[in-house]
């Protein structure tokens, strides 16, 4: 048995203990819970800081490692994505190197699960032998051509075939975003998962995103045109770009809305009026990356949202770290508490991604690993703040 104390333990599903001590058996599963005067002193291991569960990354684009700093900053969503497809003839060996390297970095972050965008199978293997648990979500994209849907599902469903489903991994079909995605193949990714399956979808990232559907203007009709793609057919539906996925996808699935920068407190609560089982992803520093914005938090926190926290990809970030993701919230709105943004990148992750028996929290015959943080002063997070994997 280790009985491990720190000047704070946050168990994330009640409130912080001082002086607390989390004991776990030789396999990293919770025993105890308790205070320091509940033990011999000499048999704790004692550490300065704060201890939580380990970290869920609901969002990352892991196949995408070997991306790292060479797309530039600030360009907005819609240069960014136009920059990232025309890399092409990486060689495997680096993409491999890579993603295994990237696969390394989170887990050193103390991060135990992640919700991983896949397009291709090159993160398969690595998924297979990684300590970390995966969820996969195989995206889709048709571009809004119908008639390109069947070859689509075809495609993509090989990917999907190649994905891990063994050591606690799972993974389910996705659409990649409202605008790239025709009704027709959301009507059939909508059936494609199990009823409690999580599904992923990007949304509300960039103003354009609205603006393409309530008008039928901006950026994206150039987006298209430079990819040489006909979108004569598309209707401006006069409603928000999440207003169109609310009217293809399942509700009776777990759906993860990712990075959400322009979405509304209008926006948040008509899909939770559509489904009880919303999750919301942020990612503050690919949102700070691509678009140099940011979500209004307030938004989330009025709404009750479960909002969860993602690194997305190193083309889009500087690393993977959750702790950094936290402390980008904490730096630009301050006014979000600690324990929130603890719980957001913790049990809420766990349970969006179905991995809330096991992760998310410092219960009783849990194994959610523990991570060390070195606060400041009144428990605010430092510049130095770094996540220590104790187990």
């Amino acid at each position: 048995m280790r009985k491990i104390t720190a000047d704070y333990i946050f168990p994330i599903h009640q409130k912080p203990i001082k002086n607390g001590v989390v004991v776990i058996d030789e396999n990293g599963t919770i025993v105890q819970l308790g205070r320091r005067y509940d033990f011999d002193e000499k048999s704790l291991e004692s550490h300065k800081g704060i201890i939580t569960p380990g970290f869920v990354n609901t969002h990352c684009h892991l196949e995408l490692s070997h991306m790292k700093g060479k797309v530039e900053t600030g360009t907005s969503l819609i240069p960014f994505i136009s920059s990232v497809v025309k890399f092409r003839d990486i060689a495997q060996k680096t993409i491999d190197k890579a993603i295994e390297k990237g696969d390394r970095e989170m887990f050193a972050e103390g991060i135990m699960a992640v919700g991983d965008i896949s397009n291709k199978t090159d993160t398969a293997a690595q998924k297979e032998k990684s300590v970390i648990k995966y969820y996969t979500f195989v995206e889709m994209f048709d571009f809004m051509q119908a008639d390109w849907t069947d070859d689509t599902f075809k495609q993509y469903k090989a990917v999907f075939d190649s994905q891990a489903h063994t050591n606690g991994n799972k993974k389910s079909m996705v659409p990649h975003a409202p605008y790239s995605v025709s009704r027709k193949l959301f009507k059939q990714l909508s059936t494609a998962n199990a009823k409690g399956s999580t599904v992923s979808i990007h949304n509300q990232e960039t103003p354009d995103e609205n603006l393409f559907f309530l008008k039928k203007k901006g950026a994206f009709l150039d987006f298209y045109k430079n990819f040489d793609i006909n979108i004569d057919a598309f209707e401006p539906t006069g409603k928000n770009a999440i207003d169109y996925a609310l009217e293809y996808m399942n509700p009776n699935c777990k759906t993860l809305f990712v990075h959400n920068t322009m979405s509304t407190k209008a926006d948040i609560e008509k899909a939770h009026q559509w489904s009880k089982n919303c999750y919301w992803a942020t990612c503050p520093n690919a949102n700070l990356y691509i678009e140099n914005r940011l979500p209004n938090y307030q938004h989330f926190l009025d709404t009750d949202a479960k909002m969860t926290i993602g690194t997305d990809s190193l083309t889009s970030n500087w690393q993977l770290s959750i702790v950094e993701e936290m402390k980008a919230i904490a730096k630009y709105q301050s006014y979000v508490p600690l324990e929130t943004l603890l719980k957001w990148a913790t049990l809420n992750g766990a349970e969006a991604l179905g991995y809330e028996d096991e992760l998310g929290s410092l219960e009783v015959g849990k194994k959610p690993g523990l991570v060390l943080l070195n606060m400041g002063r009144n428990l605010t997070f430092k510049a130095s703040t770094k996540a220590k994997r104790l187990a």
